[in-house]
């Protein structure tokens, strides 16, 4: 055997053995990715989990706001990827408590019963107003005495949780918003940042964001800012102090 030959051979083993040793370490990596996303979601593989939405009440017949399916497409495409199985169920369907499985809770708290429920039980320190008999302030959140309210196309508000009733219950996310476009928005924010959200809050640890869309009209849901971290007085109860605040602001 000659000397090229022998330096061929090795050669090529050399590149056997780097390509192998990188693809082990790329498979690990993306294993150890799928792992944390999976303990983020609380979607181990095999679970299942529900995705929560109410119906468009400018239809006659049951349906979903145009955003608020493609909310739940990026959130299917979620659930897929960590192995696990998805069941759209309706606002006003009896469903179990939550903590037994994830569920992501998407839409209008002034029209979505379940999420109307979890806020008022999970985020105390959150008032939604239904608005006047025309309409006025539908949807304005009030946090901490601070009035959100929301101008149509112009900036909208939405809340984007992740809420745990115990160390060994299931989590429940929230995208709660003023407009249909707005849920759009969070659940984009909440898969395009897993990752950060993960790290910053812990693969157990709650938190409440108020985002701000801004200029949906033109943009749609692509202009998101993160107003605050609001998980302290959202999750604490406002209290009368923080009532009256938000009613001497009012007058």
């Amino acid at each position: 055997m000659t000397d090229t030959l022998q330096d061929l051979i090795a050669s090529a083993a050399a590149l056997i053995v780097g390509l192998a040793a990188g693809w082990a370490v790329h498979s690990a990596s993306a294993r150890r990715k799928r792992a944390r996303e999976q303990r983020f979601f609380g979607l181990p593989d095999g679970s299942e989990c529900v995705l929560v939405t109410h119906r468009d009440s400018t239809s006659a017949h049951w349906s979903i706001p145009r955003h608020d399916a493609l909310a739940l497409l990026g959130l299917a495409s979620v659930v897929e990827n960590c192995g696990a199985h998805a069941e759209v169920a309706p606002h006003d369907t009896g469903l179990q408590g939550f903590g037994a499985r994830t569920e992501f809770c998407v839409g209008d708290p002034t029209a979505h019963r379940r999420l109307a429920a979890h806020m008022t039980n999970l985020l105390p320190g959150v008032t939604v107003h239904p608005g006047d008999d025309s309409g006025t302030d539908r949807g304005m959140f009030t946090i901490a005495g601070t009035h959100y309210r929301p101008e149509p196309g112009a900036v909208e508000h939405v809340l984007l949780a992740r809420l745990t009733a115990g160390e060994e219950s299931r989590p429940v996310f929230l995208a709660a918003g003023q407009r249909p476009v707005t849920h759009r928005a969070a659940v984009r924010h909440l898969v395009r940042n897993r990752a950060r959200l993960a790290r910053k809050y812990g693969a157990q640890g709650s938190f409440c964001l108020l985002l701000k869309v801004v200029n949906s009209q033109a943009y749609g849901p692509d202009l998101v800012e993160v107003v605050a971290d609001v998980t302290k007085p959202a999750t604490t109860s406002a209290g009368p102090r923080a009532a009256a605040k938000a009613a001497a602001k009012d007058d």
